[in-house]
């Protein structure tokens, strides 16, 4: 079934939003990583690196904004089912363009948490911007998105 063939899941027959009813399925254990980009200049880049950012240790604190933040996606996402987490990780690399963000996230659950990999990917780089602008209000979050997710029904995708 192509894109334009499948149904979305949280409208119902009206057109009126609603939360998937996932009773029926299966528990089973599921997995989503997230990934994004905080575009800094080199200078940015260079006084992260180098720990020398007025706020303190900015990784650290937009590491742990990121676990906190998938532990709490159904709260800020309207239609997200609570999950219980059996693991949520935030990895920050310095690379050319900025700080690349990888969230990880797991559960044995009924479905999926993508939600919560995407969420900590945005929360832990809106934490960066904001421990940041005091030296580049150009920062760019950007490039977020699901690179890979596995278990439920729908099985394993990977982005090409």
């Amino acid at each position: 079934m192509g894109p334009a063939q499948k149904k979305l899941t949280h409208i119902d027959s009206k057109g009126a939003a609603r939360m998937v009813d996932v009773g029926a399925k299966a528990v089973t254990e599921r997995r989503a990583v997230a990934r994004g980009l905080l575009r800094v200049s080199p200078s940015t880049l260079a006084l992260v690196r180098d720990g020398a950012m007025p706020k303190g240790d900015v990784l650290a604190a937009a590491r742990l904004a990121g676990i906190m933040a998938a532990k709490r996606t159904s709260e800020l996402i309207p239609l997200a089912h609570p999950l219980p987490l059996t693991h949520a990780s935030v990895e920050l690399v310095l690379g050319n363009d900025g700080v690349e963000i990888e969230a990880t996230v797991a559960t044995s659950a009924r479905t999926g948490v993508e939600m919560e990999a995407l969420t900590a990917v945005s929360v832990a780089g809106l934490t960066l911007y904001d421990m940041l602008k005091s030296v580049e209000r150009g920062a760019m979050l950007t490039d977020i998105r699901l690179v890979e997710k596995t278990g439920g029904k729908s099985g394993t995708y990977r982005a090409s």
